[in-house]
C-alpha cells in the first residue's frame, strides 16, 4: 500500500503491476484521469500499458554500472518537484488529486524526490525533511550518492543552477568517473574560450603576452583548508569572492576550450598558455592540493602570479 506523505502525495513500495518492465533509466510522468504518477522507475518500451498515458523525460546515464546509471537524478529534481506542484494545484474536495511517487523498491530513487519536494516547498533543510520522510516511512534507505546530491541542492537553494561552481565542481568529478580513460568527453565540459567572446565580465589574461585565458564565473570555490587539517573530518566552509581565496596562490577553474588538446587522454601535465606557451599552472584530473591546504578533485589550476585580472569599466558619454 502508498505511504501518504503529504495532501495527495504518496509513494509506494512498488510501481503498479502494469509498469513494471525492463529498460534504461527514465523518469516518467505518468497521467490516468484524477491519479497522477510520477514515475521514477526504468523506461517501458510501450505508449501506453494498462490505461496509463505516459510522458517520458530522459535522464542521461552517466556511467556503466548499475549505480552509475542512477547518479544524475539531481538533474532533473527541479522537473520532478515542478510536476508534483502542478498536479496537487488543481487538488479540491470536489476534484480531488493524488501524486504516487514510485521506484523499483521504494526506498532511494522515489525517497530522493519526494525529500526534495519536501525541501523546497516546506522550506526544510535536508536532515529534517529526510526524517519526516522516515518517520512516515520507515524502510525508505537513500543511498549515500542520492544524500549527496540532495545536499548539493540543498546549497543551491533547492535549485538546480548549472552555472553554480558547486554544480560545475560536481559534474567534473562524475566527468572522471564516466570516463576514466579521458577520451570524448562531452564538448559543454569546457567553457567557451573567452578570447573568442567578449562580454563585460572581469576576465584573466597571461601576464607575458596578455592572452584572454578565462572567466570570473569559470572560478571554482572550494573549502578552505589549514595544512594537514584539511585532511581530517572536521566542518569546513566555502571560500566566497570577498574573502577573495587570501589563503590560495593559484585559482582552480573549470576547463577551457582552448585547454582541450592538452587534457583529453591525459591524468596530469601542466597548462600552457596557447599563444606564447608560458607556464601558466597544472592539471590533474584526479586532483591537486591547493596551498590553503585543501584536495580539490579534479584540479585546474592557475597560478595567482602568472595572470592578471581585467575589469571592464563602464564609462559614461561624455558629452
Amino acid at each position: 500500500m502508498p505511504t501518504r506523505l503529504a495532501e495527495g502525495l504518496k509513494t509506494p513500495r512498488r510501481p503498479p503491476r502494469s509498469l513494471q518492465s525492463e529498460g534504461s533509466f527514465k523518469v516518467r510522468f505518468v497521467s490516468h484521469g484524477r491519479f497522477i504518477l510520477l514515475d521514477v522507475f526504468l523506461d517501458i518500451s510501450h505508449d501506453r500499458s494498462g490505461g496509463w498515458a505516459l510522458h517520458r523525460i530522459c535522464v542521461r546515464s552517466e556511467g556503466p554500472s548499475e549505480s552509475d546509471r542512477y547518479r544524475y537524478l539531481l538533474s532533473r529534481l527541479d522537473d520532478c518537484v515542478s510536476f508534483i506542484c502542478d498536479a496537487l494545484s488543481t487538488h479540491s474536495e470536489s476534484k480531488p488529486s493524488a501524486v504516487l511517487v514510485h521506484c523499483h523498491v521504494g526506498q532511494s530513487r522515489s525517497a530522493a524526490v519526494v525529500t526534495a519536494y519536501l525541501m523546497k516547498t516546506q522550506h526544510l533543510n535536508l536532515q529534517d525533511a529526510y526524517t519526516k520522510l522516515q518517520n512516515l516511512k520507515p524502510d525508505v534507505k537513500m543511498n549515500e550518492e542520492f544524500m549527496d546530491q540532495l545536499a548539493l541542492y540543498e546549497l543551491m537553494e533547492c535549485k538546480v543552477d548549472t552555472t553554480n561552481p558547486l554544480y560545475k565542481q560536481f559534474r567534473l568529478k562524475k566527468i572522471t568517473e564516466k570516463y576514466p580513460e579521458l577520451q570524448n568527453v562531452p564538448k559543454d565540459v569546457f567553457a567557451v574560450d573567452p578570447a573568442q567572446t567578449q562580454n563585460a565580465e572581469a576576465v584573466y589574461r597571461c601576464r607575458k603576452c596578455r592572452r584572454t585565458l578565462f572567466r570570473h564565473s569559470s572560478i571554482l570555490s572550494h573549502c578552505v583548508g589549514i595544512g594537514a587539517s584539511a585532511f581530517s573530518h572536521k566542518k569546513t566552509r566555502i571560500v566566497s569572492d570577498s574573502e577573495d581565496q587570501r589563503q590560495c596562490t593559484s585559482y582552480f577553474i573549470e576547463p577551457v576550450q582552448w585547454m582541450e588538446p592538452a587534457l583529453l587522454g591525459v591524468m596530469d601535465g601542466q597548462l600552457l598558455c596557447p599563444k606564447c606557451s608560458s607556464k601558466l599552472g597544472s592539471f590533474n584530473w584526479y586532483g591537486e592540493q591547493c596551498s590553503c591546504g585543501r584536495w580539490v578533485t579534479p584540479a585546474f589550476q592557475m597560478h595567482k602570479n602568472r595572470v592578471d585580472e581585467i575589469k571592464h569599466i563602464s564609462l559614461p558619454a561624455l558629452k
